[in-house]
């Protein structure tokens, strides 16, 4: 696996809002994975918000380790997995996170208003790419 930086190509493709499968750890360690929505900051870090009832918040908040997988639209065989740990987590006050995100991917705000919700940035600490972004430290 590399370590960051992530090369341009790669970095093109996270900013677009493909689909994503991230993956957090239980309490007894069992990896658990779900669909989610996430953003590329300019930072390098990815911004993922949470509904304040999720359980994948709850493990992220007892173990910061996780992963997301994001696939290219066009050609999902063609994806950048990002492995990595959580270095902030709070409150999105006003819901101007998740908002950033829905109009990321919808073009409009985030409709349910109801519950609080928590945002989270992940740190890149490796990441491996596979069919158009392999990267070079995959064998062969």
């Amino acid at each position: 696996m590399s370590k960051p930086p992530l090369p341009p190509e790669a970095v093109e493709m996270l900013r677009r809002p493909n689909p994503a499968v991230m993956a957090t750890l239980r309490a007894d360690g069992t990896p658990v994975s779900t669909p989610t929505w996430y953003l590329w900051e300019d930072d390098g870090r990815v911004l993922i918000n949470f509904d304040e009832g999720r359980v994948r918040l709850q493990h992220l908040r007892r173990d910061p380790r996780l992963s997301l997988t994001v696939m290219d639209s066009a050609d999902w065989y063609t994806h950048v997995t990002l492995i990595g740990r959580v270095t902030e987590l709070r409150p999105d006050d006003g819901l101007k996170d998740i908002d950033r995100i829905a109009q990321h991917y919808t073009g409009a705000r985030y409709p349910d208003r109801v519950r609080a919700r928590f945002s989270v940035w992940m740190e890149v600490e490796r990441w491996h790419g596979w069919g158009a972004l392999k990267d070079s430290a995959q064998p062969g």
